[in-house]
């Protein structure tokens, strides 16, 4: 086991040397608006940000919860599981970089009646942990709940080494797991709070710690496995997920002001797929679109597909997302705005779709 280099909340140090605090880049006030021509900002509200308020939630979780405990693998502050530790150290382990040990560690602890939340970068969990989160904590059904954080490709300048856009095939086709996406900090609240009912292992998907709100404050109706309608519409419906969620409400937005009705669903659960909401998508609307920050093949698209030829529904229907290919390597917005997953370019394939017919 190794030690994290910013283990403690009070040794961060900026980029002039004057030791600011890794948290007060973080929870900053100022908000990130990007499009496709747009640069990445820094200093945003924690609060809107899927991969640092994980920390924070469950410290406030474990002062009720004897069961809680939370691992890392020496991303303590890329993550803000330092949250947790400031609060509850004797509950939080740094299990240095050995991802697929502390998986293995976590299920353990599990066994024990325990419920660990393990967290490292999405393709460092969904991929390097595969066999791992299949045999050692799906299998048997121990309660591992998997914080993949940075998901799809936000880790833009690291490239595909670090890129996870095929963790939502690979996640899918282990039984017994729950497979799920954050779109914001406070969706992720809420699904850190249903997590403690829920039994079995979960891999939540998180963003990159730039993500804008889509939810104003803790949806208090959560449950995994029912899709949240955000706007509805006749004309076409977005089926989304996660990162993509508000770049398809914006997309939304654009379109509507060319006439277009645009029902969008926030399809947050990945498996178990809210099955009703599909079929009524492609019954009440004229087309279905999926959105997804992750390869076209095997994930949120494929799933959608999936429930469309059991029913055999024919709608008008694109699977939208990056295609058999791995990502260039770049900052993150020129990535969403290169592959058409920004605002803009989601409502350019949309309207695509829907003219094509």
């Amino acid at each position: 086991m190794t030690s994290d280099a910013t283990s403690d909340p009070n040794d961060g140090v900026s980029v002039d040397g004057t030791g600011q605090n890794q948290s007060d880049v973080f929870r900053g006030e100022s908000h990130v608006a990007e499009s496709r021509r747009g640069s990445t900002e820094k200093g945003i509200s924690s609060r809107s940000v899927p991969a640092f308020v994980a920390g924070e939630e469950l410290a406030d979780l474990a002062e009720f919860d004897s069961r809680i405990v939370v691992m890392t693998a020496d991303l303590a502050s890329a993550n803000r599981l330092i949250d947790f530790k400031a609060r509850h150290p004797d509950r939080f382990f740094n299990m240095g970089i050995a991802e697929k040990n502390m998986i293995t560690a976590g299920a353990g602890l599990a066994s024990t009646g325990l419920m660990p939340f393990v967290g490292t970068f999405a393709s460092f969990a969904g991929i390097l942990g595969f066999e791992q989160i299949r045999t050692d904590c799906a299998y048997p059904g121990m309660s591992v709940r998997v914080l993949a954080h940075h998901s799809g490709m936000s880790l833009g300048y690291y490239g595909s080494s670090h890129h996870a856009l095929e963790d939502l095939a690979a996640m899918r086709a282990v039984a017994d797991l729950t497979v799920a996406c954050a779109a914001d900090g406070n969706q992720l609240r809420a699904m850190l709070r249903a997590s403690l009912d829920k039994k079995g292992a979960i891999y939540l998907r998180l963003g990159r710690g730039r993500d804008p709100e889509v939810y104003a404050k803790v949806p208090e109706d959560f449950e995994f496995g029912r899709a949240t309608e955000l706007r509805d519409g006749r004309d076409v419906t977005i089926i989304s997920t996660g990162s993509e969620v508000h770049a398809s409400l914006g997309a939304a937005d654009l379109l509507s002001e060319k006439g277009f009705s645009v029902r969008v669903l926030d399809m947050h659960t990945i498996k178990p797929i809210d099955v009703t909401s599909v079929v009524a998508a492609a019954k009440e609307t004229s087309a279905v679109v999926t959105v997804e920050e992750h390869s076209i093949i095997g994930g949120l698209g494929s799933a959608v597909a999936e429930v469309l030829a059991d029913h055999q529904l024919s709608v008008p229907f694109l699977r939208h997302g990056v295609n058999d290919e791995y990502v260039l390597v770049g900052p993150p917005a020129a990535l969403y705005a290169h592959y058409r997953l920004d605002a803009e370019g989601v409502a350019e394939v949309v309207e695509e779709r829907c003219r094509a017919d």
